[in-house]
C-alpha cells in the first residue's frame, strides 16, 4: 500500500514519525455508473469551466475558498503549507479516554498507521502497549488534506489506528425523533427483549458476508448469458405491525432457536419464552402439536384433583348422615345422657368434615387449570 500523508506522531516529548494507510477500500463496494436509459451509454460527469464553458483537465484543476459574499478566492499547496499550526505536520495526544467514551456518531474514515523508519520502530510499540495495556485511547488534532480534523488513536493487534472524528457542532440535535410522549415498557416484556437478546448468539462468517455482492453479480451474469439469475430459495422473513408485543417476542426466541438446531426450553412464570408451562398472555400463538399437548395435559390435571374432591365431599356426607342419625337415637333413649352423646357425635362429623376438607387438593386443581 502506498501512504496516502506522512506526520509525525506526539506523545508527550516523544515524536513517532508514521505514515497513514486508508484502512478501507471504497472499491470493494457495490457501485453503478449512471446510464442514458434510451441507448445505455454512459452519462459522465465532465469537469467544466462556469466562465469558459468547456471541459478542464485534471492538471488545471486547483483548489478555491468560497467567502460569504460568494467570492472564490485560489489557494496552493504553498498557502496551505504556511498556515501557522502545529496540526499541519504533527498529531499531538492531547488526552487518554476510555474507548466508550467517543460517541460513534463521530467516528468517520480509519487509516493504519505505519512507522515511518526504523528509530520510530521502539517509540511506536511503546506507545502501542502502553494503551493496549490501560485499555484507553488518544485524542488529538491533525490537518488532513487541506483541514483540519479531531483523530482518535487506538491500536488493533499489532497495529496503530487513526480514526477521523466529527467535531461536535457537525452532530445533528435530535429533535423531532424521538416518539411524541411517554412511552411505558412493562418489566416482563424487558425481560422477554433480553432473553431474544440472549438467544441471537455470536455472528458467523456467513453473517458478515455481502450476499448483495454476489446476488447483484449473479443478476449481471445471467443478463450477459440472456438467462433467468438462479438464487436459492430462502425464507421469507414476516413482516407487518405488531400488535402483540409479547407474543412476537416469544416467537422471535422461538425462530431463533429452531435456526441454531436448540430444542425449545421451558422458562419461568413470567413466559418469557419457550414452550414450557409458564403464563401465557393474550393472543400468544403457538404449533398445533404444542396446543394438542398443552391442552390435554390441562385437561387431564383438571380431571384428577375434581375426583379425589368428590370423593372428600362424599366421605364427609357420610359423616353427617351418620352423626345425625346418632343425634336422634340418643334423644330418643337416654334423655341427659344421651344428648352429650349427639354432642359427642356432632364433633365427629365436624372432625370428618374438616379432615375431607383439608384433603381437596384445591391449590393444585387451580394451579393446573
Amino acid at each position: 500500500m502506498r501512504p496516502t500523508a506522512k506526520f509525525s506522531l506526539s506523545f508527550g516529548l516523544v515524536t513517532i514519525p508514521v505514515a497513514a494507510y486508508n484502512a478501507t477500500d471504497p472499491t470493494a463496494a457495490v457501485s453503478f455508473v449512471r446510464i442514458h436509459t434510451a441507448d445505455g451509454g454512459r452519462v459522465r460527469n465532465q469537469p467544466v469551466c462556469s466562465l469558459e464553458g468547456t471541459e478542464v483537465s485534471p492538471d488545471e484543476i486547483g483548489r478555491g475558498y468560497r467567502t460569504d459574499d460568494d467570492a472564490v478566492v485560489p489557494l496552493t499547496d504553498d498557502d496551505l503549507d504556511a498556515l501557522p499550526l502545529p496540526t499541519a505536520k504533527t498529531l499531538t495526544i492531547l488526552a487518554f479516554v476510555a474507548g466508550g467514551d467517543i460517541d460513534p456518531l463521530q467516528m468517520g474514515k480509519g487509516y493504519y498507521l505505519g512507522a515511518d523508519g526504523p528509530a520510530a520502530a521502539k517509540p511506536y510499540a511503546l506507545l502501542r502497549d502502553t494503551m493496549e495495556r490501560h485499555q484507553r485511547v488518544g485524542l488529538g488534532k491533525i490537518a488532513l488534506h487541506g483541514r483540519e480534523t479531531l483523530a482518535m488513536i487506538r491500536p488493533v493487534a499489532d497495529v496503530l489506528v487513526m480514526q477521523v472524528l466529527l467535531w461536535p457542532h457537525q452532530i445533528r440535535p435530535m429533535t423531532g425523533v424521538l416518539p411524541e410522549g411517554e412511552v411505558k415498557v412493562a418489566a416482563n416484556e424487558v425481560r422477554a427483549a433480553e432473553t431474544l437478546m440472549d438467544s441471537f448468539g455470536e455472528l458467523s462468517e456467513d453473517d458478515v458476508h455481502d450476499h448483495y455482492r454476489e446476488a447483484l453479480e449473479e443478476i449481471v451474469a445471467a443478463k450477459l448469458a440472456h438467462r433467468e439469475p438462479a438464487f436459492e430459495a430462502g425464507e421469507e422473513r414476516p413482516v407487518g405491525q405488531v400488535h402483540d408485543l409479547m407474543a412476537a417476542l416469544q416467537d422471535s426466541v422461538r425462530a431463533a432457536q429452531r435456526a441454531r438446531g436448540e430444542t425449545e426450553g421451558t422458562q419461568g412464570a413470567d413466559g418469557t419464552a419457550g414452550s414450557g408451562g409458564g403464563a401465557r398472555p393474550a393472543g400468544r400463538t403457538a404449533t398445533k402439536t404444542a396446543s394438542r399437548k398443552s391442552t390435554a395435559a390441562r385437561k387431564t390435571a383438571e380431571r384428577q384433583p375434581a375426583k379425589r374432591a368428590a370423593a372428600g365431599t362424599a366421605k364427609g356426607g357420610t359423616a353427617a348422615k351418620k352423626s345425625a342419625a346418632a343425634k336422634r337415637t340418643g334423644t330418643k333413649g337416654a334423655g341427659t345422657k344421651a344428648t352429650g352423646s349427639g354432642k359427642g357425635a356432632e364433633k365427629t362429623a365436624g372432625t370428618a368434615r374438616g379432615t375431607a376438607a383439608a384433603k381437596q387438593p384445591t391449590g393444585r386443581g387451580r394451579k393446573a387449570g
